[in-house]
């Protein structure tokens, strides 16, 4: 089982990404299971018809602790991939890490991935800021791998950087490493060189780059993924190669 983590600033599409890479992945014949760790909790609704699924800390809150099961909070989506959500707290009360936290912790006592055996799980985790909850996906025995989803917007680039620097200050202690970058254009000046320039600044590659066109804003409002709407695009063609990148990252782990 590898485990990936895909993070980026809010706003970026790294949900509607990370849905696309697993469907990419489901499709070429891999179990896969995506954790959305994001409070806004909206990470696996294109696998699900635009649906949100509940979340594990809105259950837990709910029902109390050790009262939730897998069936509960693992739900089956396009391609059958098994989709969770982490949740966050009510707005302006508590620590939104703590729903990454509480939701990693939940699946692993509850067996998730004996009962599920993913060959691959992903994170898809908000990276605006990268402390507590929000980096336990990188930590020692969660993510094999983190990769970073940038615009060549200033802010977006900004925010990748943090996050690869996170990373960077982190594999000291063991824990995931950076993968790559991966480029979802936003149609700005130079987006290219200023991904590249990212990459090279740690020492990595930009493994795969989405052009920006109606095909995922399509998708999006038909709350599906683009290998449902838009089949035999080149925008799938560009998704599959994100994915394959990803893999490619791996060196053959998988």
């Amino acid at each position: 089982m590898i485990k990936l983590a895909i993070y980026g600033k809010g706003g970026i599409g790294k949900s509607t990404v990370s849905c696309n890479i697993s469907a990419a992945l489901a499709r070429a014949g891999k179990r896969v299971m995506q954790i959305g760790c994001d409070p806004k909790a909206d990470s696996t609704s294109l696998l699900r018809g635009g649906q949100r699924a509940p979340t594990v800390l809105q259950l837990t809150r709910e029902r109390g602790v050790g009262k939730v099961t897998l069936e509960d909070i693992v739900f089956e989506g396009a391609y059958g991939i098994r989709c969770v959500e982490a949740g966050g707290p009510v707005p302006g009360l508590g620590c939104a890490g703590r729903g990454i936290i509480n939701a990693l912790e939940t699946l692993e006592k509850l067996g998730a991935y004996e009962v599920y055996k993913p060959d691959i799980v992903i994170y898809d985790v908000l990276g605006d800021v990268v402390c507590g909850g929000f980096s336990m996906p990188m930590r020692k025995g969660y993510a094999d791998k983190v990769f970073v989803i940038t615009s060549g917007e200033k802010m977006s680039v900004y925010a990748a950087a943090n996050i690869c620097m996170a990373v960077d200050n982190f594999k000291g202690r063991g824990y995931a490493s950076l993968g790559g970058i991966i480029l979802n254009k936003r149609g700005v000046e130079n987006e290219d060189e200023a991904a590249a320039q990212l990459a090279a600044e740690f020492n990595t590659s930009v493994i795969g780059t989405i052009d920006r066109n109606s095909d995922i804003p399509l998708a999006d409002r038909a709350g599906k993924t683009v290998f449902e709407v838009c089949p035999e695009s080149v925008t799938q063609a560009q998704l599959e190669a994100v994915a394959r990148g990803m893999l490619d990252s791996l060196g053959g782990a998988l």
